[in-house]
């Protein structure tokens, strides 16, 4: 049994998919990149600010995972956007054009380990119509860089290099 320090629905999928017995533990990070750190930094700060939140509600019981995924294009995270006007801004930044994909995961049990993927994501050419409709299906929305790869936005995708 472990507790997961995570609101994300994909995490949670991905866990029962492995058969893992899970409880989730809701946990709130203050999630603002100063520009200053690196991006890689930056996740891997927030994975483990996550753990460690969660980590503070179970005693330390069983172990804590959690995990941050950010996408930075041009050297700038992009975050979640706020409205449809910042996920439409975010697709068209991301469109026709390739753009990493940093996810940190950190665990904590009686030690702290935090590691880093980073995947190469290319989008073909998107038309405002198309990123219109996508942000029509409410999915773009509390998701890093206003879109979600195992979702409808897979049709975006012309090359993955990563995990």
């Amino acid at each position: 049994m472990i507790y997961l320090a995570s609101r994300s629905p994909r995490r949670r999928q991905i866990l029962e998919q492995c058969g893992v017995e899970f409880t989730i533990l809701d946990v709130a990070v203050h999630e603002h990149w100063n520009g200053i750190e690196t991006a890689q930094d930056y996740v891997r700060r927030l994975a483990l600010a996550k753990a460690r939140a969660g980590s503070e509600l179970t005693g330390k019981e069983y172990p804590v995972l959690a995990a941050d995924t950010e996408v930075l294009i041009d050297g700038v995270i992009l975050g979640k956007p706020a409205d449809k006007s910042a996920a439409l801004k975010m697709l068209q930044q991301l469109s026709g054009r390739s753009h990493q994909v940093l996810t940190a995961v950190a665990l904590i049990q009686r030690t702290e380990t935090v590691t880093l993927s980073t995947s190469v994501v290319t989008f073909k050419p998107l038309t405002m119509a198309e990123s219109e409709a996508y942000c029509d299906s409410g999915e773009p929305y509390d998701k890093a860089g206003a879109y979600a790869i195992q979702g409808r936005a897979a049709a975006f995708v012309t090359r993955l290099e990563g995990s």
